[in-house]
């Protein structure tokens, strides 16, 4: 009797050892290979852009499985995306750009004021599925009523920011700015001088992967999470650009 008991007793521990694994939820472990990072980062860049459009005035918007009024809209990867050796890739909207537009330099030296909404995401590979698993907003001036802001803090530190920093990494522009937003947003034109209260109408889209923006580094805390190894997403319209005055460097 004393057998049979054990008998019981060992496989209903088996059972629910064996039932506690499959219950199990995988959690996503960052490669230590950066090649596989980056592979990951494009992966799911390209699965973003054919789930997403862009609407009447530029705002990407996730298609929709149930209703039909975006069926004939085109996918983000049908919108013309250019791809930069750095693995930026930006869409120009067509009819969104200023007739006489500002150019704007490399490396922030153009002043800029901008309508934005910029989100980051991590790409994760769940059982072989590549795709943008999380994700937040850095900033975002579009929805709820806001203003466009002038240089914002990813785009442009200025000298009298870093000259505060606590360490020597903290001294340094590349601590707080997205090198590969400034890279994507050359190869467009801003307004001269776009009135605040004008109705916004999308410039286009700059897709920035992780080793185009932080990537491993060390960072400043915009949002109280980790920016390291996401990509970046910016959907804007600059109301204004201008070359930085002196005073503002």
């Amino acid at each position: 009797m004393k057998k049979i008991f054990l008998y019981i007793l060992a496989g209903s521990l088996c059972f629910s050892a064996c039932k506690k694994d499959d219950d199990e939820v995988e959690t996503f472990v960052e490669p230590d290979d950066i090649a596989v990072r980056n592979s990951y980062d494009d992966q799911a860049i390209q699965k973003y852009m054919t789930e997403n459009y862009l609407d009447a005035q530029g705002n990407i918007k996730a298609f929709s499985s149930t209703d039909a009024a975006d069926d004939n809209e085109k996918k983000l990867s049908e919108l013309n995306p250019v791809k930069l050796p750095s693995g930026v890739i930006y869409i120009v909207r067509n009819g969104a750009q200023p007739a006489t537009g500002v150019t704007i330099e490399a490396n922030a030296a153009t002043q800029i004021r901008t309508m934005i909404r910029a989100n980051y995401f991590l790409a994760t590979n769940t059982d072989g599925n590549v795709a943008f698993a999380s994700g937040g907003s850095l900033t975002n001036t579009i929805n709820g009523g806001g203003s466009p802001l002038t240089d914002p803090l990813f785009y442009y530190a200025k000298k009298s920011v870093t000259d505060l920093g606590a360490t020597d990494i903290a001294k340094q522009r590349s601590y707080y700015e997205i090198e590969g937003l400034q890279e994507g947003l050359t190869y467009f034109k801003g307004y001269a001088d776009k009135a605040d209260g004008d109705p916004y109408n999308l410039q286009g889209v700059i897709i920035v992967p992780s080793r185009a923006a932080f990537a491993r580094d060390a960072h400043y805390n915009y949002n109280n999470f980790s920016l390291k190894n996401t990509t970046f997403v910016f959907n804007f319209e600059i109301y204004k650009a201008n070359t930085r005055p002196d005073g503002d460097k």
